[in-house]
């Protein structure tokens, strides 16, 4: 075995059973990204590591390995925020499952680690979910290498004009005329200038945060579905019964 790895930072993204009595446990991890280790013996009913190995608790691990598949050898819970509110959990699992689908593996992003520990820590003290996730998509895009500005047209160079209309095309941006790759059109350029403000809290800036972004999030995903997705769905039903 390669020599162990003490005392890093790391989320756990999701888990499942392995073999009789372990767990194979997907972590994103400060410094090395994403991760799958596997918690050997955590699936029995003895073992204090199904409990510690939670989404969205803080934890400490080590681990060893050689390969791709490491193996958990030390697991310390540190204190951290709650979530406890349905839609609160269900933007978590959000969260996650973008990170275990989309992240490469083994590709460190300590700027997008510090944004998903805020993303985490907002949502457990918020039923306003939106901006929290608007943030961290974008967040998370840049750390993919397709951040772009709300205000500036890449084809162009030039600033948004808030009297003009724009496209968005994944791979450029914001532009400000129709090309091969462009999905939306008709963007406001002043709603444009609000979300380079960072007005998250208009319903016009929202609207249009969400289509940008669910474009962006379905390019990246490359047709690969999304579950949580369905648990909004689900809860939205829920909410418009009652």
């Amino acid at each position: 075995m390669k020599g162990p790895e003490l005392q890093e930072p790391a989320y756990v993204l999701h888990r499942r059973p392995w073999r009789e009595t372990s767990l194979m446990v997907d972590l994103f991890a400060l410094n090395h990204g994403r991760m799958t280790v596997i918690a050997r013996g955590a699936n029995s009913a003895k073992s204090p590591l199904k409990a510690q190995l939670q989404p969205f608790q803080p934890l400490v691990v080590d681990w060893a390995g050689r390969g791709d598949l490491k193996t958990l050898t030390q697991v310390d819970v540190r204190t951290g925020p709650t979530i406890t509110r349905t839609v609160s959990l269900y933007s978590g699992l959000y969260l996650n499952e973008l990170l275990q689908r989309v992240l490469p593996a083994a590709d460190p992003h300590p700027t997008l680690f510090a944004a998903y520990i805020d993303a985490i820590g907002q949502l457990s003290d918020t039923t306003d979910v939106e901006p929290v996730l608007r943030r961290f998509e974008l967040a998370f895009a840049a750390a993919l290498g397709y951040d772009f500005a709300w205000d500036l047209a890449t084809d162009t160079g030039q600033s948004v004009e808030p009297d003009r209309e724009y496209c968005y095309d994944p791979e450029q941006g914001i532009v400000s005329g129709l090309s091969a790759g462009v999905r939306l059109r008709h963007l406001p350029g002043e709603v444009l200038l609000d979300l380079a403000r960072d007005d998250l809290q208009s319903d016009r800036c929202r609207r249009l945060a969400k289509r940008v972004m669910r474009v962006l999030i379905d390019y990246l995903l490359q047709g690969r579905p999304l579950n949580s997705r369905s648990l909004f769905t689900h809860l939205r039903g829920e909410s418009h019964e009652s």
